[in-house]
């Protein structure tokens, strides 16, 4: 090769390399729904993740990552970057009827991803609202969406029944949409192979001109529990037949992480790209789920209702296959992803997340120290709680509950009454009633329920628990520590008064799809 030749092949690969370097990552977020802490391998659950067990090993597993204790919040959460008090999402869950959704002057995720050159897609579970087209995904900056609006629905026929207490009937309708439009003709197709199917097919089709985020938010593992009978076949040996069905589900969805994990390498993306996975929530004991050993489940402040399943895995991690015990809360999502793609923070305003990609690539310590959990005066667990005599409601997760009476702030502070949860280092004060307080045994074993402690100081309105030392919440020690027990309520009262009213309105029963309608907007 001459020197002239040669000249030109060094500028060339001078002028290349700048731009290799500029080239944003594709981000792969996978949510899964109802997946407990002890619902995966690599947690030590007899159910087999095998693929999730490997990108975990491979990536970093998080393992003092929280979440909230239901659907809606968790979402809101993820795609504001915000506290759910912030948005005035501090109250359950989004229910079908109900007209209201994120707020429309939030800037979510995938706005502030396609601003920064992003092709935006997502499948799945949105539960953020849905009685206007401005609360759509493809109103709130996803390019294309294929999935389901509402919260839960049936995994074969894609329908959603819901009692609309002010026309005194029950509707099942049909909750699937393409982009905005109504989707049928996938009637008895199972939603994880639905949804990852078309997950393969964007990954296929995708433009590799421009950055890729996908956001797989799977309907698995939520009731009803449905899976093709091939992956409960496996587990045999598990006699209780919603673990059993349960397990199966979650089989199905670690193959599809799988299957999505192999398109991404099989297309020449998984090179430059972070995946992330998540649940949303602690497990539903009553319907197969488990958090053992952690106390409580799903709609609970206890840790086996928030602390969640995650695990970070891309070729770009500087010190992969380890267990962080940083602390990471979901909020960080917004401001770690976006700073990845090179987008603008000035879009966004008064975040409660940060920016952990430090924490997850190098090792380094987590800029987070505090988490709220949250703070809502009108908590009530519609789930019976067995062996705990303040909770008796039945399961009819068809209805929306009516909210309790707010109790009224004290003038002199937090009222240690109203149902709150804050974290800070390795302490953690929880408030009022938290959820079920029971530990619930590790599947397989006795089924006998472990009864909680006897109530703890100022008529069982406050909890203090060190975190690190007791992650299971067994050793109640506010007594012994009342100079933190202070400290915490002052921080429970700062983020009381910086929160937004309650948005949590009656249902709409403009809402009605008809007999033969479907779910979606109708303001």
């Amino acid at each position: 090769m001459g020197i002239r030749q040669y000249s030109i092949l060094l500028l060339s690969v001078c002028i290349y390399l700048p731009i290799l370097e500029a080239t944003s990552p594709n981000i792969v977020f996978i949510l899964a729904d109802d997946l407990g802490w002890n619902d995966v391998g690599f947690h030590g659950s007899e159910i087999k993740t095998p693929n999730l067990d490997k990108l975990a090993k491979n990536g970093v597993q998080l393992d003092n990552y929280y979440v909230q204790p239901l659907c809606t919040p968790s979402r809101n959460q993820l795609m504001t970057g915000k506290y759910q008090i912030h948005t005035g999402m501090q109250h359950q869950i989004i229910w079908p009827c109900q007209p209201y959704c994120v707020p429309l002057e939030e800037k979510l995720l995938p706005e502030l991803l396609r601003a920064a050159g992003y092709a935006t897609h997502m499948v799945g579970k949105w539960h953020l609202g849905m009685f206007r087209k401005e609360c759509l995904p493809t109103r709130r900056g996803f390019d294309s969406f294929f999935g389901y609006l509402t919260g839960s629905e049936d995994y074969y026929t894609h329908h959603r029944c819901y009692h609309i207490s002010e026309l005194n009937v029950t509707r099942c309708a049909l909750d699937l949409r393409e982009g905005e439009e109504v989707a049928s003709g996938y009637d008895g197709m199972y939603s994880t192979h639905l949804f990852t199917q078309r997950a393969t097919d964007l990954i296929r089709k995708h433009d590799h001109k421009k950055p890729l985020f996908l956001y797989l938010a799977f309907q698995a593992v939520h009731a009803p529990l449905q899976v093709p009978e091939r992956y409960t076949a496996p587990y045999s040996f598990i006699k209780d037949k919603q673990r059993r069905l349960f397990a199966g589900m979650v089989s199905a969805m670690d193959e599809a992480v799988g299957n999505v994990t192999e398109a991404l390498m099989a297309h020449n993306l998984w090179n430059n790209t972070v995946l992330v996975f998540s649940s949303d929530n602690g497990g539903q004991t009553l319907e197969g789920g488990s958090n053992w050993p952690l106390r409580g489940r799903k709609w609970s402040l206890w840790e086996g209702g928030v602390r969640a399943v995650g695990l970070v895995n891309s070729p770009l991690l500087e010190k992969p296959g380890v267990t962080s015990r940083e602390l990471v809360h979901i909020t960080d999502w917004l401001p770690t992803l976006l700073n990845l793609a090179k987008g603008s923070p000035e879009r966004t305003t008064s975040l409660d997340g940060f920016d952990v990609w430090k924490t997850i690539s190098k090792g380094m310590t987590s800029p987070r120290l505090e988490i709220l959990h949250n703070i809502d005066p009108l908590y009530v667990d519609i789930a019976p709680c067995t062996g705990d005599p303040a909770h008796t409601l039945l399961p009819d997760l068809t209805h929306k509950p009516r909210p309790v009476t707010s109790r009224v702030n004290q003038s002199d502070g937090f009222d240690v009454h109203i149902h709150a949860a804050i974290r800070y280092r390795e302490w953690k004060l929880l408030t009022g009633y938290p959820g079920c307080p029971l530990w619930f045994p590790k599947p397989g074993s006795t089924p006998s329920l472990q009864p909680p402690p006897p109530c703890p100081t100022k008529e069982a309105a406050v909890r203090l628990y060190n975190i690190e030392q007791d992650p299971e919440e067994r050793d109640e020690v506010s007594a012994l520590n009342p100079t933190t027990v202070d400290f915490l309520l002052r921080r429970l009262h700062h983020y009381q008064i910086g929160s937004k009213p309650i948005i949590f309105p009656d249902d709409d029963p403009k809402c009605d799809p008809g007999p033969s309608g479907a779910w979606g907007p109708w303001a």
